[in-house]
């Protein structure tokens, strides 16, 4: 398996959320109207006829602005480049980031709806077996772990975190638990959100504080 190249650093200063990009309440409407279809019928089995119904409008005019299921997971991806271009952006100016961050984990993770942790299994179930949504996922981690690398930096160089600190390590680990948070939020039906909240909370005042680090190689003799 291929693994797409890492995109340059996003510049923090400079969000997402401010590049222009035509045509962008009806392609947002569509995408939302993907969302939901795709939660509702499954990724693979829906259809484009249902992705159109779901937005109120004809095939064919769903088809000028996306011509496939796939655009339409390119579509989505970019909406959430987008919300988290702004979501960096305010990371990386709060005076407290520790709490900062842990009021947007509430917001995008405890608290989203939960169709949209459905939809995030089911576009990774369909990566599985479509190499191009495979490309777009990888590209997509990659861009979310530098932007993570890239605060833990920030923090380190502002005091908030550890001089010692791996950014990358303490990025990719905040990577894979949210992960498991948004699997666990989808599947769990006695998902308990304030303990939760309490036990990441705590990892990322461990981890920050440098007291969680990468495990050394066991020593050979």
């Amino acid at each position: 398996m291929t693994t797409a190249p890492a995109p340059e650093r996003l510049p923090i200063d400079h969000p997402a959320s401010e590049r222009p990009h035509p045509d962008s309440d009806r392609r947002e409407h569509i995408a939302a109207a993907a969302e939901r279809a795709f939660v509702r019928h499954g990724f693979h089995a829906a259809t484009m006829q249902q992705v159109a119904e779901e937005a109120g409008m004809s095939a064919g005019n769903l088809y000028r602005y996306y011509p496939s299921k796939e655009a339409l997971v390119e579509g989505i991806c970019f909406l959430d480049q987008r919300e988290r271009g702004g979501a960096f952006h305010a990371l990386a100016r709060s005076d407290n980031l520790l709490a900062t961050l842990e009021a947007m984990l509430r917001e995008n993770v405890f608290d989203k709806p939960r169709h949209k942790t459905v939809l995030f299994l089911e576009i990774t179930a369909e990566a599985a077996r479509n190499p191009r949504i495979a490309d777009m996922i990888r590209a997509n981690d990659v861009e979310v772990i530098e932007g993570l690398a890239g605060l833990v930096e920030v923090a380190k160089a502002g005091g908030q975190a550890a001089p010692a600190l791996d950014a990358h390590f303490a990025a990719r680990l905040m990577f894979t638990y949210v992960g498991g948070l948004f699997r666990r939020r989808a599947l769990d039906e006695n998902f308990d959100v304030e303990a939760e909240v309490a036990m990441t909370t705590a990892l990322m005042l461990a981890l920050f504080a440098g007291a969680i680090s990468p495990a050394r190689p066991p020593e050979t003799t």
